[in-house]
């Protein structure tokens, strides 16, 4: 996990990160922070594992993703939320074009920062919701990643009530 801690200790990302709290500062629904990139990196590599990849009562393998793909998706994904804010570009497009050279930076191959990156640019896509792959795990994660069930903002949020999670599912 050593390239997913230079992530942690990246300029860019510490630089981001301060921009989007300061920008969710008086923020009172979900946030994009620390606490809910880590929440989406844990549940994709859940998702990852309960579904073939290295528990005895699922013993079809999927294709391999490695863990360091998905915490380095995970701690990007919402990393161009700033911009959005800012100019109203699409989080997710912002956020694969910031992740990039952070990545390789961190020492990720070129192959692996197109995974990655790909990933991030369709964490909104639903279209790779059922998807085996690092697509279909960092967007199952960050939808699951929102305890709706006990925030205190659930009851005038304005995402439908079928996209919020108001039960531990999993």
């Amino acid at each position: 996990m050593e390239r997913v801690n230079r992530i942690l200790h990246h300029p860019d990302y510490i630089r981001y990160c301060a921009k989007i709290a300061e920008a969710e500062e008086d923020r009172i629904f979900c946030g994009h922070d620390l606490v809910h990139f880590l929440d989406v990196c844990r549940l994709a590599w859940i998702l990852y594992l309960e579904e073939g990849n290295g528990l005895p009562e699922n013993p079809v393998p999927l294709p391999s993703v490695h863990k360091e793909w998905i915490y380095g998706a995970g701690l990007l994904h919402d990393i161009g939320r700033w911009k959005e804010y800012e100019d109203g570009i699409d989080h997710a497009l912002a956020s694969k074009e910031l992740a990039g050279p952070i990545l390789v930076d961190c020492g990720f191959a070129p192959g692996e920062v197109d995974t990655i990156t790909e990933a991030i640019g369709n964490h909104r896509n639903k279209a790779v919701k059922e998807e085996k792959n690092l697509s279909g795990y960092l967007y199952r994660a960050d939808k699951l990643s929102r305890s709706c069930f006990g925030c205190r903002a659930e009851g005038i949020c304005d995402w439908s009530r079928e996209k919020k999670n108001l039960e531990l599912v999993l």
